[in-house]
């Protein structure tokens, strides 16, 4: 796939746009970061810096030899100048392994970066739980004493292992396993960081808990791994944030986020991606969802130089739901290849994609989903629904929907549609007093209402000021 084009000035004017949204990088002063690359030393040292059980290890080092078989996908976007040898896997930012629950022990530098991004007064507000990651490792984590009291856990991965070790290893890699795909071969063998939650059963966690990952260094990866358990009746949020300063070398991001919502539980995980735009974000997403269980996710990519990402529901017990809204928002020289799948492995499953894209400039976002209904998947029942709004006449969107239906009994619905800013809307707003980058901005936050309107009162004002940045010189 050739690369996107460029507007002439796209670097300036992308740095002048974005200046004071990424202006807080810090200086670099670590107590350990790996060589550059991948290989079976840098998996070795993640692995003894972290004190991990030897089945770890060699599970990091099957991981390795999963992904070196595999090699990068030859579909979706550009990943030609990925260079691994240009990369840091490992970067911890503290000798002292683990997290804190007091902000006071963390590096004054870092809580000033946490600050500005408003993580200390959503924590006292708004949320059952927080937790922070900087570079490669979590450095803050705190769950309300009422949440701990009724048996919730809320930690970051590398403490769930050592804490809940039987637990954690029960479920570990059995939603998204590194023979998967090549990323989450290449997390499985690097992955540092992320959250471990489990709700007890009939627990319901009535705030969100939430995490937020920050990578600060030039040219680092960083590879959360997140597992989520539900217990049969329980019901929770869980949101994550990320971002990311810009440097003129490229960083990289890929996660891997597993959940498993039991019988009857309600999960929902919602995301907004913020990485600045030299970044690729590769990530995978799924959830094993059982008889009665719902799962909802709400994705919401605004940043990056490359995403793919496409959030899953495997629906496996009879009645379980399944649902993606997705925004994606695409600028100059950026491409957003983002979608879903519903897999329907159960009767009366069903399941829901919403998807809204946006681009702009010399932009490109794409449509990527797959619903499939397997044979014996009686009465399954799915909706898809694709929007895409182009902003200009030089960006693009593109759709790639798959449907495979294996159950006469199944209801299917998919509906797609691209439209162009209308200069009628402008003009009538404009007419009404509005300037011309006010209108273009009140028409995309109405486009993406339906998504917006899901989350949280926080994050959605907070997901309306970061279109409003990507809009910035959309005019003229």
């Amino acid at each position: 796939m050739a690369d996107l084009p460029q507007h002439p000035d796209a670097e300036k004017l992308q740095g002048m746009e974005h200046e004071k949204q990424y202006d807080f990088r810090l200086p670099e002063n670590y107590f350990y970061k790996s060589e550059k690359g991948l290989d079976r030393r840098v998996v070795e040292r993640i692995s003894y810096y972290k004190g991990e059980p030897e089945w770890m290890l060699k599970f990091r080092l099957n991981a390795l030899e999963i992904a070196e078989k595999k090699g990068r996908p030859k579909w979706g976007a550009d990943l030609t100048k990925l260079n691994f040898d240009d990369i840091y896997f490992y970067v911890r930012p503290q000798e002292r392994q683990g997290t804190t629950d007091s902000w006071d022990d963390i590096p004054e530098e870092v809580r000033e970066t946490y600050r500005r991004l408003g993580i200390p007064e959503a924590e006292q507000r708004v949320l059952a739980g927080v937790g922070a990651q900087f570079e490669s490792e979590m450095v803050y984590h705190n769950l309300k004493e009422e949440w701990e009291k009724k048996g919730v856990i809320f930690l970051d991965s590398d403490t769930g292992l050592k804490e809940h070790p039987e637990l954690f290893k029960e479920y570990f890699s059995t939603v998204v396993p590194p023979e998967d795909n090549y990323f989450a071969a290449v997390n499985s063998a690097v992955w540092s960081g992320g959250s471990f939650v489990y709700v007890p059963e009939g627990v319901e966690v009535d705030v969100p808990l939430q995490a937020y990952f920050l990578l600060n260094a030039e040219n680092i990866g960083q590879f959360e791994r997140t597992l989520i358990i539900g217990a049969p009746g329980s019901r929770f949020h869980y949101i994550e944030g990320c971002t990311a300063p810009t440097y003129n070398s490229d960083s990289f991001h890929s996660g891997v986020i597993e959940i498993v919502c039991q019988e009857g539980s309600n999960v929902r995980y919602s995301t907004i991606q913020n990485w600045s735009h030299n970044v690729y974000n590769l990530v995978t997403q799924r959830a094993l969802v059982q008889a009665g269980a719902s799962m909802g996710w709400l994705d919401g990519n605004l940043g990056s130089k490359v995403t793919m990402k496409y959030p899953s529901c495997y629906l496996v017990g009879a009645g379980a739901h399944g649902e993606v809204m997705s925004i994606a928002f695409a600028g100059d020289g950026q491409h957003q290849d983002a979608g879903a799948k519903m897999i329907h492995a159960a009767p009366d499953s069903s399941s829901s994609i919403v998807s809204k894209s946006i681009s702009k400039g010399y932009g490109r976002s794409s449509y990527r989903g797959l619903v499939q209904i397997y044979d014996g998947a009686t009465r399954a029942r799915s909706n898809v629904e694709c929007d895409a709004l182009l902003l200009d006449e030089t960006s693009k969107t593109d759709t790639y929907p798959y449907i495979q239906i294996e159950e006469k009994t199944a209801q299917v619905g998919h509906e797609a549609r691209v439209s162009k800013l209308n200069d009628e809307q402008i003009f009538y707003l404009m007419s009404r007093g509005l300037a011309e980058d006010e209108a273009m901005a009140l028409i995309v936050r109405g486009f993406l209402e339906p998504v917006a309107k899901e989350l949280p009162l926080e994050y959605a004002v907070e997901l309306n000021r970061l279109i409003e940045l990507e809009m910035e010189g959309s005019v003229g």
